[in-house]
């Protein structure tokens, strides 16, 4: 019996209320052919309805591509997932308080299909302790519609552990590249594995329907058993795509060889950053750094950290991973976060938080969205808008070092770098050090618990974490201390004694400085 059908047969699979969980990350693993399809149908029939769609990370181009096609009123009831930003018609469901939301960890989302597939209880974790996802704050729920508990504070061995019960899912939308007629599908073309094998046993355990969606159809039993990723077993249903676009390996492109891993890159066809602000901060940022470290790079500015690496000729001195799964090579920034060049190794999306949990991040570069007096640090929420945190939680309670980058205020801000000074052109109408962040998405009174070095590090000013207490350390060269800095704060912030002046050579068309910085902390 044929397990071949059309996305809109895939659709019409799909029951009022189920719950329904997808693979993706930016548009690498999203079946988006047969989301196409369930988006017709709701618009054509008004079914599916009352959906619950799960996801782990960041679904979409920020455009039309991704979940964002299931944004329609009534079709989903409810959200469970780590990131919405790219999103935007969920997002302003949620905004508007018509859907459930519920926004939880990336790799505590990817943890939890493992314990459905098992059919443990649940998953017990310590990622989110102190942050919106305790429910002695938020409990995760994004809006007041939100109200049913998903997780609670339990104690075991002495120990406080937020725990999340399992529950049962029912459809499974996956993607792979090459899928024989049993239904054994491969991901040749893909860049990470995502998290596709959990997701599919999930549902084939709960009793549900898995459907994959691929690029290519091989005869049964012709494809190599260890290049298959999932099982036919676990398939019911296969969708051939009819659309290149169905397909895209990146938020950017449709493939690049170099992220499947098919071909390694010379680095210095990486195209060089301008000297901008992002860069003034990702070279401080990059500065951080330290040999023989195993360091993730968060999206944006963080990313920007391992074109800095490679500019320099230090990549090769540390292993850069990405959450989804990437070891070693050159981490891309957006379009194509996620991916990397010249990868060293990819394992699947679960595996390397497994690994990030357990504290294997020597230091992890992220966001700097919004700031307050005691270090906390919002990512997820502005002004009701819910963009959501990612991996962001798991990656920065669990790394032995956390350094933020960002911008010093927000919203048209513009510098210039002139003899190795800063020039404010113009000031950023949003200020973003404020006296307490709207959504806990990083506690800083939790890092100072566990002793966690932070560090936040902006165009202009350079602070640290130091017994709770937000301290300024660096000030740019050409900076007023009072006007450029103080003044732009809704807090005042302790000042170190030994307030330092951060290194003109940044500031520089050509730097230079980072590769003896790295030789030094060799030798030293």
């Amino acid at each position: 019996m044929t397990k071949l059908i059309t996305a809109d047969q895939a659709a019409a699979l799909i029951k009022d209320g189920a719950t329904v969980a997808a693979t993706g990350f930016g548009l690498a693993g999203w079946a988006e052919e047969v989301a196409q399809a369930i988006e017709k149908r709701f618009l054509e029939t008004g079914q599916p309805k009352n959906i619950t769609i799960m996801h782990a990370s960041a679904i979409g181009d920020w455009k039309e591509r991704g979940t964002t096609r299931l944004g329609k009123e009534g079709l989903v009831k409810r959200w469970i997932g780590a990131h919405i930003g790219s999103s935007a018609n969920m997002s302003r469901l949620v905004a508007e308080n018509k859907i459930e939301a519920y926004c939880l960890p990336q790799g505590s989302i990817l943890h939890l299909f493992r314990e459905i597939a098992a059919k443990r209880p649940g998953l017990f974790t310590k990622v989110g302790l102190g942050t919106f996802v305790d429910p002695r704050l938020d409990g995760g729920k994004m809006n007041t519609m939100t109200t049913e508990p998903i997780n609670k504070v339990v104690e075991f061995e002495g120990a406080e552990w937020l725990f999340y019960p399992t529950f049962p899912i029912n459809v499974a939308l996956i993607r792979g590249t090459t899928v024989d007629e049993n239904g054994n599908l491969t991901m040749d073309k893909e860049g990470p594995l995502v998290e596709a094998l959990p997701v599919a046993q999930a549902v084939k355990n709960s009793g549900g329907i898995v459907i994959v969606q691929a690029e290519y159809l091989a005869k049964a039993g012709t494809l190599h058993p260890k290049a298959v990723r999932v099982p036919g077993i676990l398939v019911d249903h296969i969708v051939i795509a009819t659309k290149q676009e169905s397909c895209w390996q990146t938020e950017g492109l449709y493939f690049n060889p170099a992220f499947s891993g098919d071909i390694k890159v010379p680095l210095d066809s990486i195209p060089e950053l301008p000297l901008d602000d992002r860069k003034i901060i990702a070279r401080r940022a990059a500065m951080e750094l330290s040999p023989g470290a195993v360091v993730n790079l968060g999206v944006g500015i963080p990313s920007d950290v391992a074109a800095i690496a490679a500019e320099e000729g230090v990549s090769d001195t540390m292993t850069m991973t990405t959450e989804v799964g990437g070891i070693g090579g050159v981490p891309a920034s957006l379009p194509n976060f996620g991916h990397s060049y010249n990868v060293e190794a990819v394992v699947e999306h679960h595996a390397q938080f497994d690994y990030y949990d357990g504290g294997g991040i020597d230091v992890a570069f992220l966001g700097l969205a919004q700031t307050d007096t005691s270090g906390n640090v919002n990512v997820s929420k502005f002004k009701g808008r819910v963009v959501g945190c990612g991996g962001f939680i798991n990656i920065t309670q669990t790394s032995k070092k956390v350094v933020y980058c960002g911008t010093f205020t927000a919203g048209g801000l513009e510098v210039a770098a002139k003899d190795g000074q800063l020039v404010i052109v113009k000031e950023g109408k949003n200020k973003k050090f404020v006296p307490q962040v709207e959504q806990v998405t990083f506690s800083g009174k939790y890092a100072v618990k566990v002793g966690q070095p932070v560090v936040y590090v902006t165009e202009r000013a350079v602070f640290t974490l130091e017994n709770g207490e937000m301290t300024l350390v660096e000030i740019a060269p050409g900076i007023d201390l009072e006007k450029d800095v103080l003044a732009l704060m809704d807090f005042k912030p302790r000042i170190s004694p030994n307030l330092k002046t951060m290194p003109a050579g940044i500031f520089q068309p050509k730097w230079g400085g980072l590769k003896p910085l790295i030789e030094a902390k060799m030798k030293g």
